[in-house]
């Protein structure tokens, strides 16, 4: 996992719906943009930080970016959380 703070990326509510949107599959900036009813600017901050923490995965094709979720930091992310739980015996 990368050395951003993936539960402090993961605090804003903002960045939860993204990667909800992103469920789904692909989608470009404008796209979810439109989706969530937010601006340019404040999309791309909040992108740039969830792939700073490598929630979000990015891909060019012609003129345009498509995101996706990194499902593997997910996986991670689950199999590091259940060590916290469940029975030890």
């Amino acid at each position: 996992m990368s050395d951003t703070n993936i539960f402090k990326v993961l605090a804003d509510p903002q960045r939860r719906e993204i990667l909800l949107l992103l469920r789904d599959g692909r989608l470009n900036a404008g796209e979810i943009a439109q989706r969530l009813g937010i601006g340019s600017t404040a999309l791309s901050y909040h992108l740039k930080l969830l792939k700073g923490a490598e929630l979000v995965l990015e891909y060019r094709e012609k003129n345009y970016i498509y995101y996706e979720v990194n499902t593997t930091i997910f996986q991670e992310l689950i199999l590091w959380v259940s060590q916290f739980g469940g029975d030890k015996t």
